[in-house]
């Protein structure tokens, strides 16, 4: 019965699923895990629904003209495999400014984040909640995607630049509807970086296959097949076939479907764990509509930041 109720009110708030991976999927991700919350948090965060949807990809928007935004998206752990520190502090001894902006402080801000939302909920403060509640849901799901953790983000050293796009936009944009999101309740983490570096960890684990098998298809698949053009926005744009998409998506043997499982239950742990450690408070409501919008807009900068890297990290 839960279950059924679940996807129903997955279809009645998500009518569509016309998105890729950098709309679909985070939106996706923030909304279903909602419905993983106990009863208590459920209700309050259903109330604010299309807020922690809609701005799941605000850090992407922000990534581009926030200085210090982008390296909060990946960590590229062939560089920190020898030492790995365990907080900030330690980070900014051992490493440059420099170091941490160009190799990435991903499972490091995610920890950040759940300070600030933990404090938040002890505030009762709805708007701060909401905001860092669907801030970290996108870094979180960030943390589950293979090609967020290396230096061969869009195998630019392996040849197969594209591969990035590919994998989490392409994929899921053709095959999520036959994935099945129901991933059950959130629990409670005892220890909140441990299971942050281990998911990190079994992302990275995911990076050989990831290019691997790209790569031995890419060789066996007719060239004049792997790519073609479709309408996107108005324009016409080079991307994998639709083909080349299904063979590849096979061949991963439910990696894509596995990693977005992992990402729902991982933000709906993460919002229950800072709850909880918060003291379980009662989520106030606002009701002036209007007033809360004001509150949650978020103005952005215009000048872009140079030297950001393109790939959809």
């Amino acid at each position: 019965m839960f279950r059924q109720i679940f996807f129903l009110a997955i279809l009645i708030f998500n009518p569509c699923k016309t998105h890729a991976w950098g709309f679909f999927a985070h939106e996706q991700i923030n909304e279903t895990a909602v419905f993983s919350l106990p009863v208590e948090m459920m209700s309050f965060y259903k109330t604010y629904l299309p807020f922690i949807k809609a701005r799941a990809t605000n850090p992407d928007k922000r990534r581009y003209v926030v200085e210090g935004e982008a390296q909060r998206h990946y960590i590229d752990m062939e560089y920190y495999v020898n030492h790995i520190p365990c907080n900030q502090a330690q980070i900014n001894r051992i490493y440059t400014a420099e170091e941490l902006a160009t190799h990435g402080i991903l499972p490091w801000h995610i920890m950040q984040m759940s300070r600030w939302l933990t404090r938040a909920f002890k505030e009762r403060d709805v708007v701060k909640i909401l905001k860092y509640s669907a801030d970290i849901g996108h870094y979180l799901a960030d943390a589950c995607v293979p090609l967020h953790t290396t230096q061969n983000y869009d195998g630019q050293y392996t040849g197969q630049k594209g591969i990035h796009a590919l994998w989490e936009s392409r994929l899921p944009e053709l095959f999520a509807d036959e994935y099945n999101l129901f991933v059950g309740r959130a629990i409670y983490i005892d220890n909140l970086s441990k299971v942050i570096w281990k998911t990190v960890k079994d992302s990275h684990k995911l990076v050989k296959n990831v290019l691997l098998i790209e790569k031995n298809l890419d060789k066996k698949f007719p060239s004049s097949q792997k790519y073609c053009f479709e309408k996107r926005g108005g324009s016409m744009r080079k991307m994998h076939s639709r083909a080349y998409a299904k063979a590849y998506h096979k061949a991963l043997e439910g990696m894509v479907e596995a990693r977005m499982r992992k990402a729902i239950i991982m933000v709906a742990n993460v919002w229950y764990t800072c709850w909880v450690n918060a003291g379980q408070p009662d989520l106030p409501l606002i009701t002036d509509e209007k007033q809360l919008d004001k509150k949650l807009k978020e103005k952005l900068p215009t000048k872009k930041i140079p030297g950001v890297r393109t790939c959809a990290h």
